[in-house]
C-alpha cells in the first residue's frame, strides 16, 4: 500500500485505467523481485553452519608456591572474541563460512595453579553462555593445554566433557593447543579435530588457530563430519621447552615431518605435544595424535611419528650454552659484544614461575663489578613490587628512593631484595604491568613493576628510557628468547637458576607422573607405541 500511495499520485484522470493497471503490477513485480534479490543473506545465513568459540588458555606450575585467581585472566566476551583472531575480521573469508556465536575466551600469563573458585567461575559462565544459542553445528575449543587447577586433575578434559554435557555429542569440536599442552585420553575422545603449534617459540600460533578452525568449516561444509578415525599414544617423555625448540635438532627435523604428513591422502592432521614439564599430573607426557577418514594412514602416521619421537630422546639439549649465573655474569661482563643476553630460567614467569624469585637479582647486586655507576651496564627485566612502586612514584624521578621488592609469594630462594637508588623512570598505564619503574642500583638498572610482567619487545624497554641494544648485559626472567630479543642478541646464555620452572627436573620431586618417564628412568625399556584408535564423541 505505500508503494500505491507513491505512485498513484502521478496518475490523472484521464490516466488509461488499463494501462495504470498494468504500470502498477509491473511497478509491485519489479519491486517483489527487488526485496527477493536483496534477501538472500537471510537464506543463506540459514544456510550456513552455527559456529561457537570458547577456550581458557595458560600454563600452570604446579611447582610454585603462586596461584592464579580469576583477575589474572584477559577475558573476552561476545563480539570482543573476534579481536583475538585476525583471520576472523569482519571482511574475512573465514567470517563468512558460518554464522557465529562467540562466547568467552580467556588468558593469563603462566603462572600457578589455578584456584578452583577462578576455574568454576570460567567455566559455568562459559556453559551458560553456550546454552543461550544452541544449537550448534561446530565448536572452536581454544586452550593452551597446561592448565592445573586445586584439586583437579585434567582441567580441559574436564572443561570439554562439561561442554559436552551442555551441547551433546553432535557438534564438531576442532581444538588447537601449545605444543607444550597436554592431551589426556578424555580430551583425546571428546574432541573431533585436533591439532597443536608446530614451532617454539610459538610464531605459527595463530597460524594453527586459523588451521583448527578451517579444518572445522571444511568438515561441515563438505558434509563429511566428523573425523571417522582418531589415533592418540602416549610418549613417555617430559621435557622443557629449552630442550625442546625447533629452532635446533632434534626437534627442528621432527615437528618438520608434521606437515608433509598432514597432507597425505586420508589425514586431516597430524600433531606432536611435547608436554608441560612443571606440572606434577598422570597426563603430563608427550602425545601424537592423528585425525582422518583413513584408518590404516591415521594409524601407520601416528606410529610414524611417536616412533620417530622416541627414537631421538637423548639427542634433545638445551637451546643456547647453560651455566651457573656466577659464569655466566663472568662471560657477560668479560663480553667484548653487547647486548649479552643472559636468561633468568628457573623463575620465567612466561613458563609458569611466580616472576618475584629474588635469588638471581640478589645474586647481581653482590657483585663488585656493579657497585658503582661507571661499572658494566646491566638492565634487569623484572621483579613485581608494590609497596617499592609505591615509594617510587611518591619520591619521583631524578630522586632517591629505597625499599624491598619481590619474594612476596616465592620467598623460597631469597627474601625480598633491598633496592636502594635513584629513579630514573615511571611509567603507568601498561595492561599487564600497570604501573612501572625504573630504579639505578649502581650500574644496574631494575624495572620494578606493580603487577608481573615478562619483557619480551624492545619497545617495552624504550618506553622506559632504556636501551637494550647499547646496554652491556640484559637479564630477563625467559627460557628460550622470543624472537625479538633472540634477534637482538649478541650473545646469550642460560642460567641455571632456582625457581618454579626449574630446568633441572630431577630437583622438582615428581610424585604423580606416570613411570618410567624419560629423562628421569633412563635406563627405562622401550614403550608400547602402537597407535591407540579413540572412540568418536558420537560414541561416548
Amino acid at each position: 500500500m505505500a508503494l500505491m500511495r507513491k505512485i498513484l499520485p502521478i496518475f490523472t484522470p484521464s490516466t488509461n485505467f488499463s494501462k495504470m493497471k498494468n504500470f502498477i503490477f509491473i511497478s509491485l513485480a519489479t519491486s517483489l523481485a527487488f526485496l527477493i534479490a536483496c534477501s538472500p543473506n537471510k537464506k543463506q545465513s540459514e544456510e550456513l553452519p552455527r559456529v561457537t568459540i570458547c577456550g581458557l588458555a595458560i600454563e600452570s606450575s604446579t611447582f610454585s608456591p603462586a596461584q592464579t585467581t580469576e583477575e589474572a585472566f584477559r577475558v573476552r566476551r561476545g563480539e570482543e572474541v573476534f579481536s583475538y583472531y585476525p583471520f576472523l575480521s569482519p571482511d574475512s573469508v573465514d567470517r563468512s563460512r558460518a554464522v557465529w556465536f562467540p562466547t568467552l575466551r580467556g588468558h593469563a600469563i603462566p603462572g600457578g595453579i589455578v584456584t578452583r573458585e577462578a576455574y568454576e567461575s570460567l567455566v559455568n559462565e562459559t556453559l551458560e553462555l553456550l546454552k543461550k544459542d544452541m544449537p550448534y553445528d561446530g565448536i572452536f575449543f581454544d586452550i593452551h593445554g597446561a592448565m592445573s587447577v586445586v584439586g583437579l586433575d585434567d582441567p580441559e578434559g574436564d572443561f570439554i566433557t562439561r561442554i559436552r554435557e551442555v551441547v551433546g555429542k553432535e557438534p564438531i569440536i576442532s581444538t588447537c593447543m601449545d605444543l607444550h599442552g597436554n592431551v589426556s585420553k578424555r580430551l583425546a575422545e571428546n574432541t573431533d579435530l585436533i591439532t597443536c603449534f608446530r614451532l617454539a617459540p610459538h610464531e605459527d600460533a595463530l597460524e594453527s588457530k586459523q588451521r583448527a578452525l578451517e579444518n572445522l568449516l571444511d568438515r561441515l561444509e563438505n558434509g563429511k563430519g566428523k573425523p571417522a578415525y582418531k589415533a592418540w599414544i602416549p610418549v613417555p617423555i617430559l621435557l622443557p621447552g629449552e630442550k625442546t625448540s625447533t629452532r635446533i635438532e632434534p626437534a627442528k627435523s621432527l615437528y618438520a615431518q608434521v606437515e608433509p604428513i598432514s597432507a597425505r591422502e586420508g589425514i586431516i592432521d597430524a600433531a606432536i605435544w611435547i608436554g608441560y614439564a612443571w606440572a606434577d599430573e598422570p597426563r603430563n607426557q608427550g602425545v601424537v595424535m592423528v585425525t582422518g577418514d583413513d584408518k590404516d594412514a591415521v594409524a601407520g602416521a601416528a606410529e610414524e611419528l611417536a616412533t620417530a619421537f622416541w627414537k631421538v630422546r637423548n639427542e634433545f639439549e638445551f637451546v643456547a650454552p647453560v651455566a651457573p649465573l656466577d659464569e655466566c655474569l663472568d662471560m657477560a661482563i668479560a663480553s667484548k659484544v653487547h647486548p649479552f643476553i643472559i636468561s633468568d630460567m628457573g623463575d620465567n614467569p612466561t613458563a609458569g614461575g611466580a616472576g618475584d624469585v629474588t635469588w638471581t637479582l640478589t645474586e647481581i647486586l653482590a657483585r663488585p663489578e656493579f657497585k658503582k655507576e661507571n661499572g658494566p651496564s646491566l638492565i634487569y627485566a623484572s621483579l613485581p613490587g608494590p609497596d617499592f612502586i609505591e615509594k617510587a612514584v611518591a619520591a619521583g624521578v631524578g630522586k632517591h628512593v629505597e625499599g624491598f621488592a619481590g619474594a612476596d609469594i616465592d620467598a623460597r630462594y631469597a627474601p625480598p631484595v633491598k633496592l636502594s637508588g635513584i629513579v630514573k623512570a615511571i611509567e603507568h598505564g601498561d595492561a599487564s604491568a600497570e604501573t612501572e619503574v625504573v630504579v639505578q642500583v649502581g650500574s644496574v638498572k631494575v624495572i620494578v613493576t606493580k603487577k608481573r610482567k615478562p619483557y619480551h619487545y624492545e619497545k617495552e624497554f624504550t618506553r622506559l628510557g632504556l636501551n637494550p641494544r647499547e646496554t652491556d648485559i640484559v637479564v630477563v626472567k625467559i627460557g628460550y628468547l622470543v624472537p625479538e630479543l633472540y634477534d637482538m642478541r649478541a650473545d646469550w646464555i642460560m642460567a641455571q637458576t632456582p625457581g618454579g620452572v626449574d630446568q633441572d627436573l630431577e630437583r622438582l620431586g615428581y610424585k604423580r607422573i606416570n613411570r618410567p618417564m624419560f629423562p628421569l628412568d633412563k635406563d627405562m625399556a622401550d614403550p608400547d607405541l602402537k597407535a591407540r584408535l579413540i572412540r568418536s564423541s558420537g560414541e561416548l
